[in-house]
């Protein structure tokens, strides 16, 4: 994908923010909302930069605003809805998309015809709103299906319908219709290839390619630009002109946040404590830009990083550094989260275990005094929880043993350490903290261990292991081939794919049903899900190609 957006001058300086916040006193929330992301962003551009550019910011999200709210139509409106949501803009106008989506539900609920019974009006319909939450029926399909259930093949010749059908598919929570949805929309899309023009048949394949529900938003609005860009003879919207002015500002943003996650790693010292632990700074950080996308979250992306940095750091000690004594100290350590200077542990397990105190401290006392409510009991526990299943999997790998496929899941779950990235994201977002919703967090609901279990099997289906990482602690395919000694590594890898799409399809029920989380946490739980297959997708080489592309794309706007 080539670099088609508008290039904003990288400022030498930083200078304070010039904008006159006053104006969102007479904004509603959403607008209001959208000038503090707008402002975060602004803050690592020159003061005559900031003018312009707000102002320019402005100019384009009035009209995308207007556009949006005067539709002719709520057909219209869902069509800019969707436009937004594919060029990753829609957090700006978050208040009218969700009122315009809300509105839409009491008029029709689940009995949506559509135009004339239009396939791509229905099902861009029913995706946007099971991804607002609103568990509607996929019965909405049955008009499209003959007795035995299958599509029309007349809808064949439907290309804008059939790409929509293909996107509604994958928010499957295991509906027999939507399986045939995807085997419909796949094959007649991939046969339809070689007869369309070549922007369209780049756009059929990059979306068989990389499924929209199942894929990064970052990415996936990158290539929607570039796609509306490339299509001949029409003239650039605002709402072009804006997600391209979004994504640079971001741009910015990133590499200034990678800045100083980069300086509380030199500071900290920890990669010469302890040397054979990965150094992998920024997979770290764009793991926390991946789970928390809006610039409004900039802070918390940081702190974020910090706490996936100790992720892998403490996975190292135990699958490479530590013996199995000194392992069983450092859970005892963790466990008992007393004061470091109260402890006797290997120099560099003190290191590590003072560096994580001080920081998960920070943390805690940082949100208890945004939010009122001080989190460090559930970050705590959440640590434990996460040492004592390493501590597991060092018994097995001492003892050569291979445990059934249910309790190394069980356990391996737990040691991807997504409950304890979702639980510091719940708390730093502050949305939604009550007794009810802290006691259900702490429990691991399906939010955490659905991706969970889709992230350690998508890492399970790698045949290496990360650059500068040894030693082995086993996989669920291992653990399968020996359950079931007549499989091949082929017949297991098929049976861990069969696994992850059951593991969406849960996650899916999960997520367009839930009232008790905010929609940002529950994207932050989707995203991590979509985060799988591009942090464990490893080439011949050893390499992360697909999440090398994705950093590289956000700092430079490059593949």
């Amino acid at each position: 994908m080539s670099s088609n957006y508008p290039s904003l001058r990288r400022p030498t300086t930083a200078t304070p923010l010039a904008i006159n916040l006053k104006t969102t006193a007479t904004m509603n929330l959403n607008e209001a909302s959208g000038v503090r992301s707008l402002a975060t962003l602004l803050l690592h551009t020159d003061e005559q930069e900031q003018d312009l550019t707000y102002s320019k910011y402005m100019e384009y999200s009035t009209k995308v605003r207007r556009t949006l709210t005067h539709a002719n139509s709520q057909e219209e409106a869902l069509m800019t809805i969707d436009s937004l949501k594919r060029l990753g803009i829609d957090y700006i106008f978050r208040q009218e998309i969700t009122s315009i989506i809300n509105s839409f539900y009491v008029r029709h609920g689940e009995t949506y015809m559509g135009p004339s019974g239009d396939l791509f009006q229905v099902t861009l319909a029913f995706r946007l709103l099971r991804e607002a939450g609103y568990d509607v029926s996929s019965d909405i399909f049955d008009r499209f299906t003959d007795s035995r259930g299958d599509f029309n093949p007349s809808l064949s010749q439907d290309i804008r319908g059939i790409l929509s059908l293909h996107d509604a598919s994958y928010l499957n929570k295991g509906e027999d219709v939507l399986y045939k949805a995807n085997e419909f929309a796949a094959k007649h899309l991939k046969s339809s290839i070689s007869n369309l023009e070549p922007n369209l048949a780049a756009l059929v394949t990059h979306t068989l390619d990389h499924p929209y529900h199942m894929s990064l938003q970052q990415y996936k609005s990158c290539y929607h630009l570039s796609y509306r860009q490339g299509c001949f003879g029409r003239n650039s919207s605002a709402m072009e002109e804006l997600a391209a002015m979004d994504f640079n500002l971001n741009q910015l943003l990133h590499q200034k946040e990678l800045e100083q996650i980069a300086s509380w790693w030199r500071n900290s010292r920890l990669a010469e404590e302890l040397p054979l632990a990965r150094d992998q700074l920024q997979k770290w950080y764009f793991f926390s830009t991946i789970l928390l996308p809006d610039p409004q979250f900039s802070e918390y992306r940081i702190q974020l990083a910090k706490a996936i940095a100790f992720i892998y750091l403490i996975d190292d000690i135990y699958d490479v550094m530590g013996s199995l004594d000194e392992l069983s100290l450092f859970t005892e350590a963790i466990d008992k989260w007393e004061h470091p200077d109260s402890i006797s542990l290997p120099h560099y397990m003190k290191a590590c275990y003072k560096a994580l105190y001080d920081v998960t401290n920070q943390i805690a006392d940082t949100i208890s005094q945004e939010r009122g409510w001080n989190p460090i009991n559930s970050m705590k526990k959440s640590w434990a929880k996460l040492c004592n299943a390493f501590m597991v999997e060092a018994r097995w790998f001492t003892a050569k043993q291979v445990p059934m496929t249910s309790t190394y899941l069980k356990n391996a779950v737990i040691s991807t350490g997504l409950h304890i990235v979702l639980v510091h994201i719940f708390f730093l977002i502050g949305q939604g903290i009550t007794k009810e919703t802290v006691e259900v967090i702490e429990s691991d609901p399906g939010l955490i261990t659905c991706p969970a279990t889709i992230l350690r099997l998508w890492d399970d289906l790698g045949s290496a292991k990360d650059e500068n990482q040894e030693g082995f602690d086993g996989s669920y395919i291992d653990c399968y081939m020996k359950e079931n000694p007549q499989c091949s590594v082929d017949d297991a890898r098929e049976h861990v794919m069969d696994l992850i799409s059951k593991t969406w399809e849960a996650l899916n029920k999960e997520c367009f049903s839930s009232r008790l989380f905010s929609p940002d946490f529950i994207q932050a739980s989707l995203n991590s899900a979509r985060m799988a297959r591009v942090a464990y997708s490893y080439d011949d080489q050893q390499r992360l190609p697909m999440l090398e592309e994705y950093v590289k794309l956000l700092l430079s706007g490059k593949k």
